[in-house]
């Protein structure tokens, strides 16, 4: 029987279960993607995209912290204290753990995976952070930061989606759909895993839930303290996440409510907000604003508040619509 991790929710940790999304997150994980994942995979055009420019420094400090199975070492995943947090903040998060911390972990690392970068940041902990930290900058604006924009709105509309299930069904149904490894029954989560980690979780801290597009296919847990309680686990709708968008410029779409209307509907795919769809799209916010305006009312578009930003989504009929103009538009 494959080992289970088991976290037991006091009344105070119900209470705390919350959510977040993180960019250091999908920065640690994308490099265990780059040993597991193929050209065939899901994350296949990421990878065939990234891999001629991706080998570097910063790459190989990271290999050697997070190898393609088993532990990694927990502080250079810190939990965002908000919903949404940047990757400056992650960064100094991780420049914060002590120093105690960082040895006790990459020792930990060094006995599962001994590689010979690991002794010397295990002898100098303070300068192992500063390292660390460079190498997760310098890799993520290589490697994430081109696509970041497009897997935040999968990452957010992931949120809402879970979050409307908290208010809809409660935790229960909140976990009845999270990932086929994680179970909620009573007061236990168990999460099914080809390894456990050592450690027990502190109880009152609650629960961090962190939707993580490089995850993919299998849920992490974080449980040992002194860190947060957390579970990542792959968004609904990854598969969306590097498909190439439909070109609309000679579609019968176009014709029926215009080039730049068409083109607004097909980059709708996945949740935007004005300012990354004009940035997107070359057009000015206020254009845009009109044009959406206009979609809007004619039940193409719709919106939805995500805490001070509004995000605009391709509606069924909208959908309906483009998938629709592709073999018109091969018969004309």
């Amino acid at each position: 029987m494959d080992p289970v991790i088991t976290l037991r929710l006091n009344a105070g940790d119900v209470g705390r279960i919350r959510f977040a999304l993180s960019p250091i997150w999908e920065a640690v994980t994308s490099v265990r993607a780059l040993s597991n994942n193929t050209a065939r995979s899901v994350h296949g055009p990421w990878l065939q995209k990234v891999r001629p420019t991706i080998e570097g420094p910063d790459l190989t400090l990271l290999r050697a912290l997070i190898p393609p199975v088993g532990y990694i070492p927990d502080f250079i995943t810190p939990a965002p204290p908000r919903r949404s947090t940047s990757l400056e903040s992650g960064l100094a998060a991780i420049a914060a753990t002590p120093p105690d911390l960082v040895v006790r972990e990459l020792q930990k690392l060094y006995d599962e995976n001994p590689h010979p970068l690991v002794p010397p940041l295990i002898a100098f902990p303070q300068r192992a952070l500063s390292e660390i930290t460079a190498a997760l900058a310098s890799y993520f604006r290589r490697a994430i930061e081109p696509d970041w924009r497009r897997m935040r709105s999968l990452l957010q509309e992931d949120l809402a989606y879970r979050l409307d299930e908290l208010a809809s069904g409660g935790i229960e149904r909140l976990f009845r759909n999270l990932h086929p490894s994680v179970r909620f029954h009573g007061d236990l989560i168990e999460i099914d895993r080809p390894f456990c980690c050592d450690g027990e979780p502190q109880a009152g801290q609650g629960v961090l839930l962190v939707p993580c597009v490089f995850t993919w296919p299998a849920a992490l847990p974080i449980t040992g303290a002194p860190h947060v309680p957390t579970i990542t686990y792959p968004p609904r709708g990854l598969g969306r996440l590097w498909e190439d968008r439909q070109d609309t410029t000679d579609s019968p779409l176009a014709d029926l409510v215009g080039r730049t209307r068409a083109a607004i509907v097909s980059h709708l795919d996945l949740p935007m907000s004005t300012t990354h769809l004009a940035h997107q799209l070359g057009v000015s916010a206020p254009t845009l604003s009109v044009h959406l305006s206009i979609l809007r009312n004619a039940g193409l578009v719709d919106s939805r508040r995500d805490g001070r930003a509004v995000l605009y989504h391709r509606t069924a009929l909208g959908t309906q619509l483009l998938t629709a103009a592709t073999p018109m538009a091969n018969t004309a």
